[in-house]
């Protein structure tokens, strides 16, 4: 099993140009920043946006394609979808709304109350089969929103920030929970989100898109270690630069030169953990091959730790401790001199 989709849209100031294929079993989370076009891509291949071009493609049947003019209904795909706000009909039973589905791709009453109960049972909700989605929780009513995606049997499953609606307590027990049941389903699993712990906690791949493009696909781990864009970087909590490598140095478009311990020739990505640099008022003696002067200029607070802002030929964030903060009083900005090794910048082939 596996769905293939190439797609070419537009909607609105959105261009959509995307080349998706995800085999059966895996779990892919959708990252990007806000008007990136995840929710169009998901709806796309559910058929509720039409494409100009390209095709939606499972198990080798055409869903879609505009060339040879095949296109097969929402209601006829084999796709479950749950959405962001969860749209579940207010009127309607929990019962009732997970049989929906059912009854709609032809199931009669009875077959499709006993299918939907059991669904209920499987997420727990057996006591709320007949309460309304109003009586419901927001993790409760996100289960609900599950078991009629899955109820029906769907060889692809699409979700659209299914956690987003929910307050942070209970985010991270229903993630606990969405992990689970996306376990139990063998099929194809796509879920848009830009919580990067929940993509990294139920995904198997990323796929990051930016303005409707295509930016980085990998492992949670190889997305996190080798960003690609400013915003992976900015997700991950990294300083990332773009220049042409020359022997254990970077040149960086602006002029900056970063020594970086193994650099070799090429177009390369550089990347250093803002744990890594070293903030003070005076330029700084010792071995460090990198030292910037700047100027603070934002200080943000991160678990135990601050981060700082720093202006420059180069923008970089640094990362010190409270106590650090205070004693240079970076909270006042002002100019600042930075520092950090060579050994401390990551490269790779841009």
């Amino acid at each position: 099993m596996s769905l293939d989709v190439e797609v070419r849209t537009a909607l609105g100031a959105l261009r959509l140009d995307m080349k998706v294929q995800i085999e059966e079993g895996e779990v892919v989370a959708l990252l990007g920043p806000n008007g990136a076009g995840k929710t169009t891509l998901l709806r796309t291949i559910a058929g509720l946006v039409p494409i100009q071009s390209g095709h939606v493609e499972l198990d080798g049947e055409i869903l879609e394609e505009p060339a040879t003019g095949r296109y097969v209904p929402t209601e006829q795909r084999s796709i479950g979808f749950v959405f962001q706000d969860y749209l579940l009909f207010p009127h309607l039973s929990v019962l009732d709304n997970v049989a929906f589905g059912l009854r709609a791709r032809g199931a009669g009453r009875a077959e499709a109350g006993r299918r939907a109960m059991e669904w209920i049972d499987r997420v727990g909700l057996e006591n709320r089969a007949g309460s309304k989605p109003a009586e419901l929780s927001g993790g409760e009513r996100q289960r609900v929103a599950l078991a009629r995606a899955l109820a029906p049997d769907p060889r692809v499953l699409l979700l659209d920030e299914p956690l987003a609606a929910l307050d942070a307590t209970t985010r991270v027990a229903v993630r606990r929970d969405l992990k689970m049941h996306l376990a139990s389903f063998s099929g194809v699993r796509l879920l848009v989100t830009h919580d990067p712990l929940e993509a990294a906690t139920v995904a198997d791949r990323l796929i990051v898109m930016e303005e409707g493009k295509h930016v980085q696909t990998g492992t949670p781990v190889e997305v996190t270690e080798h960003p690609r864009s400013r915003y992976v970087a900015d997700l991950v909590g990294v300083n990332l630069y773009r220049g042409q490598a020359d022997h254990g140095s970077v040149l960086m478009p602006g002029g900056q030169v970063l020594a970086a311990a193994g650099a070799e020739a090429g177009e390369v990505f550089a990347v250093i953990h803002p744990r890594a640099v070293s903030v003070h008022r005076a330029k700084p003696e010792g071995s460090p091959r990198n030292v910037w002067h700047g100027r603070a200029h934002g200080v943000e607070l991160y678990g135990d730790r601050a981060r700082v802002m720093i202006e420059g030929e180069a923008p970089i964030v640094a990362e010190v401790t409270p106590a650090a903060l205070a004693e240079l009083k970076l909270a006042d900005g002002g100019d600042v001199w930075l520092s950090f090794k060579a050994t401390d910048v990551s490269v790779y082939p841009a």
